[in-house]
């Protein structure tokens, strides 16, 4: 976790007290590190120097507009999954033309939309998606440009619930039906193909998957360029993970660019790639409030205010998250075993379990690590418990980047037929 550190006793976020966030907005919340967010983005993008490769960032990770507006202005594209990404990404002042189009599911009207607002490309998923591609852009007199997804059949070594890269998952094109798709969409008439796409998982922390993929599809270029096809751009997707245990090593990104440049420097292609993740993960944290500290015969748990519906990625994918005490410990301070859990009315509400950390009360706050990716944008009102709000930190200020509704503000989204009055 980057830019954290006590300061007077106190956990700061850069030169910010989570403690006066924490009096201002109330519990629980999200901040976010913008320097952090810079510095990822910067890291990344100057580890690509020597290839031909443009970052578009996976706006699936975090989706805030202040976040968006930020990359947007240091030059990143975005990597968008659904119209309300594109829509995001264009509020945020990124232009159509550096933003690609993911997913497997586009609707025909998300299509047009994007098609009028401006795009660089769409990464086409399957031959029922390619045909209606084409047909929207007939209907509208514009050109399609499309990368085709392949599914390179490589394990990718991640929680089996973001692997995207075998044969048995739902994403891409089947390597072996690559060449026979590509036929069918130069036979499009308002088809432009431009390249080729893979993404194999999120959360990638060995790199020979990677090499796997990549060999994949040098050898699959160099086919299509030789049949004729004028693919000039490779989407290398993302997936790069990084640490959620302290004691755990970041991936190497110089190794990984190395391997990148090994198995596709010489292919003559514009180079993509869709880091999430790595931007923003490590660059936020969720604070919370103790509730209790409960004791029963067997285990201790730690009741936190924030609750699954805040941070499911525990509850969904048995994540680790790092979890520290906002008011630093003392030398000689007392620690206990606990289960640090929520509110919610589900055992699977659950943020860690068994964790040494230091004897807490009531009305105590604490920090979840590394929640800057999958955190916020995975939240939901389950139990009618309201979005909790996202904070930004510069330096030695903070702004409310979204704000908590009230639970009026949650009840008037619902309608009462008037048949029931």
């Amino acid at each position: 976790m980057e830019n954290i550190s006590y300061k007077d006793s106190i956990l700061h976020l850069e030169n910010v007290s989570l403690k006066e966030i924490a009096n201002y907005v109330g519990t629980p919340f999200y901040v976010y590190s913008s320097e952090s967010i810079r510095e990822n983005y910067l890291t990344f993008n100057k580890a690509l120097e020597g290839t031909s490769g443009r970052v578009f960032y996976a706006v699936k990770a975090n989706s805030n507009l202040a976040i968006l507006k930020l990359l947007g202005d240091l030059g990143a594209g975005m990597d968008v999954v659904s119209i309300g990404e594109y829509f995001r990404a264009r509020a945020a002042g990124v232009a159509g033309e550096k933003i690609v189009f993911s997913g497997v599911g586009k609707r025909r009207e998300e299509m047009k939309a994007a098609l009028q607002g401006g795009i660089k490309q769409f990464n086409v998923e399957s031959e029922s998606e390619l045909f209606a591609l084409n047909s929207v852009s007939m209907d509208i007199g514009k050109i399609a440009p499309i990368s085709v997804r392949v599914n390179p059949d490589v394990d990718a070594k991640t929680h089996k619930k973001i692997s995207t890269g075998l044969s048995e998952n739902k994403f891409g094109v089947p390597l072996t039906a690559i060449q026979g798709f590509c036929k069918k969409a130069a036979d499009c008439s308002h088809i432009e193909l431009m390249g080729l796409d893979v993404h194999i998982g999120s959360q990638l922390t060995e790199l020979e998957p990677y090499g796997k993929a990549f060999k994949k599809i040098a050898e699959l270029t160099k086919c299509l360029k030789a049949d004729g096809y004028n693919i000039r751009s490779l989407d290398l997707g993302g997936g790069l993970g990084i640490p959620y245990n302290l004691h755990t090593p970041a991936i190497d990104i110089e190794k990984y660019v190395d391997l990148v440049k090994n198995h596709l420097l010489g292919l003559e292609c514009e180079l993509e790639f869709e880091p999430g993740r790595l931007i923003v993960g490590n660059a936020g944290l969720l604070v919370c409030s103790t509730i209790y500290f409960k004791e029963t015969e067997t285990r201790n748990f730690l009741i936190l205010d924030g609750a699954m519906n805040d941070l499911i990625r525990p509850a969904l994918y048995d994540a680790h998250h790092e979890i520290i005490p906002v008011k630093e410990p003392l030398p000689d301070s007392s620690s206990v075993m606990v289960d640090v859990v929520g509110p919610v009315c589900e055992t699977g509400d659950t943020f860690a379990r068994s964790r040494k950390l230091p004897l807490m009360g009531e009305d105590e706050l604490v920090a979840i690590l590394s929640a800057g990716a999958y955190g916020s944008v995975m939240s939901s009102e389950y139990n009618t418990r309201p979005l909790v709000p996202e904070v930004f930190v510069k330096a030695n200020q903070f702004s409310v980047i979204r704000k908590r509704p009230s639970i009026q503000e949650i009840l008037q989204k619902d309608i009462i037929p008037t048949w029931l009055n």
